[in-house]
């Protein structure tokens, strides 16, 4: 197999700093792993056997519930490492990591996990920095469902997804991946119905523009309005 280029992983986060041969050294244990849209890197409950890191695309992560109810956790941006259950102890994923769009990645067996964070400490530094991050943003996502409106918590939502995905159009910012109404009820704990309604709402003011998996913010100020708003 041929080796792959060090710029696949160069401007990503986790590596970033680097000397070559040590990312030609991390990149000759990796393989390519092509996501064709709809297709999971890995299922909730499966075996946790390799850990990732998303080059290109988007991936969408879902978790059931005890009571099997669906929720959409968070979205995997390139440059993002993901199904690393090795560094928080689990043996199974605790997810399911599905991609929006096409996507590529990289993946590497958890058999070279600890290899690597000896030769590089670095690693291991900057992946808890990432999973402090995720468990920062679940935490604010339990306190926003205790203590703030359905309203404020989608004005949030789209507001968080614009900032990581945001790209500016003719029309707005448009959050560029697909995302449904059903995604963002998932998101924040709420009912199809909600979303749908807000969001007819919000386009009769302007605040957004809306289509099939497809939302542009029109008025930012407006929305963060919506999301700071006090009872």
């Amino acid at each position: 197999m041929a080796q792959l280029d060090r710029s696949l992983i160069a401007g990503s986060p986790t590596f970033a700093g680097m000397p070559p041969e040590a990312l030609d050294e991390i990149l000759a244990q990796a393989s390519a792993l092509r996501l064709p849209k709809g297709e999971a890197a890995f299922r909730q409950g499966e075996p946790a056997e390799r850990f990732f890191l998303l080059l290109h695309g988007r991936l969408r992560v879902t978790r059931l519930n005890p009571q099997g109810q669906q929720m959409v956790a968070r979205f995997i941006a390139p440059g993002d490492m993901f199904g690393v259950a090795m560094a928080i102890q689990v043996e199974a994923y605790p997810g399911t990591a599905t991609a929006a769009v096409d996507s590529l990645a990289l993946a590497w067996p958890n058999a070279v996990w600890s290899a690597l964070l000896a030769r590089h400490p670095s690693l291991a530094v900057k992946t808890m920095q990432s999973l402090g991050a995720r468990l920062q943003d679940s935490q604010k996502r339990i306190l926003d469902l205790s203590t703030q409106q359905v309203e404020q918590r989608i004005a949030g939502a789209v507001l968080q997804l614009a900032q990581q995905a945001g790209r500016k159009t003719e029309d707005g910012l448009l959050i560029d991946f697909p995302l449904s109404r059903q995604d963002l009820a998932e998101m924040i704990g709420t009912t199809l119905h909600t979303v749908s309604r807000t969001f007819s709402a919000w386009e009769a003011i302007g605040l957004v523009e809306c289509g099939r998996q497809r939302v542009v913010v029109r008025d930012r100020a407006g929305l963060q309005k919506i999301a700071k708003k006090q009872d």
